[in-house]
């Protein structure tokens, strides 16, 4: 077997999170549908728009590096997206519902911006400048939604998750 480099591990990993991004852009709708709060509901619309931008820009990184654009199945992604649609049927109706709504989408987050960090650092290292770029781009963005969820949390949908619906 051939030994494999980083520069195959930074292919494979893109080929990760392009599938990754791909199922991400199919779920939003779903959780927008779902959500109760109205800015939830905004929050993932807007997300959705920026994660067609996400799948666009990996598009451009693997045309940097010269590849062919395609997705591998990411477990992970599957597995985090499969325990939000299971807060969507547990908690339908209950105030506690955009509660886990936004612990769901933060999950998604959180993976995203390992994926993303890792692979910037490996695009540096790799001198894929205009990669890193772009990756870096992607980066920024999935942080400061990460940041408007915890902001949307901590200001009233936390607070709600404790009533119950009358």
């Amino acid at each position: 077997m051939a030994e494999k480099t980083l520069n195959d591990l930074f292919y494979d990993t893109l080929k990760d999170i392009y599938y990754a991004e791909r199922q991400i852009v199919k779920a939003l709708p779903k959780m927008a549908r779902a959500a109760q709060a109205p800015a939830l509901k905004k929050a993932f619309e807007k997300h959705k728009e920026e994660t067609e931008g996400h799948i666009e820009r990996l598009q451009q990184v693997f045309e940097a590096i010269g590849k062919r654009a395609q997705g591998k199945t990411c477990e992970a992604i599957q597995g985090i997206l499969s325990e939000g649609e299971e807060i969507i049927e547990d908690f339908k109706g209950t105030a506690a519902l955009d509660a886990g709504l936004i612990s769901s989408a933060q999950a998604v987050e959180h993976y995203e911006i390992t994926r993303y960090g890792t692979l910037k650092a490996w695009a540096e290292q790799l001198g894929h400048r205009d990669a890193a770029k772009l990756l870096d781009a992607t980066l920024k963005e999935e942080s400061k939604t990460d940041e408007a969820l915890t902001t949307l949390a901590e200001s009233a949908v936390n607070a709600a998750a404790q009533k119950k619906v009358a």
